[in-house]
């Protein structure tokens, strides 16, 4: 292949990529319905915390809205909230840390389980005219570790939100914000189920 070529091919790529780029609308997972609900009457009273770093902050997905179009934004910036939530629904105290493998910053938090979060999540639309997605989900899968960094459980929860048109005109996230409102109750649910976590 000559170099003229390969050099055409290069640009295009990057040009392909660009467009791609280009239509990756922005929107935030962030949702303001009510969180799991707190009873302090049925808390856990211990302290637990969850793990997340800047640079999982940062992470940024693309999945597919409609039209062809496609949809980007913060997963675990987005959620932290959510997460958060979850876990104020079933313990008396919640605290963050950057990772459950610093035993020092486990320690000096005093949290009797440390929760690290996986976030999956997909997108989907029913219209070719619209790019909001019609459809959303989210999955958060902990992995939960003692104060001595020994895995006790996992658990996993599946959120999903759906919106129409009509609904989503005013917020063209309606859909992924219920998928994480729907996550953060069906996380709090999971935690209360799991014996090994009371």
């Amino acid at each position: 292949m000559s170099v003229v070529s390969r050099t055409f091919r290069i640009v295009l790529a990057l040009a392909a990529a660009a467009v791609l780029a280009g239509c990756a609308h922005p929107i935030s997972l962030s949702t303001d319905a009510a969180p799991p609900q707190r009873v302090d009457a049925y808390l856990v009273q211990k302290k637990v915390a969850y793990a997340m770093t800047e640079a999982d902050r940062a992470k940024q997905a693309i999945t597919p809205g409609g039209g062809g179009d496609r949809i980007s934004y913060y997963p675990y910036r987005d959620l932290e909230k959510s997460i958060r939530d979850a876990l104020r629904a079933v313990y008396q105290d919640v605290v963050v840390i950057n990772s459950a493998a610093d035993a020092n910053a486990v320690k000096a938090s005093g949290a009797a389980f440390v929760f690290t979060p996986v976030i999956t999540t997909n997108s989907s639309s029913s219209s070719v005219l619209t790019w909001p997605p019609t459809d959303f989900s989210t999955e958060i899968a902990c992995t939960v570790t003692d104060s001595a960094g020994v895995e006790v459980t996992r658990v996993k929860a599946t959120g999903k939100g759906a919106a129409e048109f009509s609904e989503f005109k005013h917020d063209l996230a309606l859909s992924a914000k219920r998928a994480s409102a729907d996550v953060a109750n069906q996380l709090a649910s999971e935690i209360r189920r799991n014996e090994k976590l009371r």
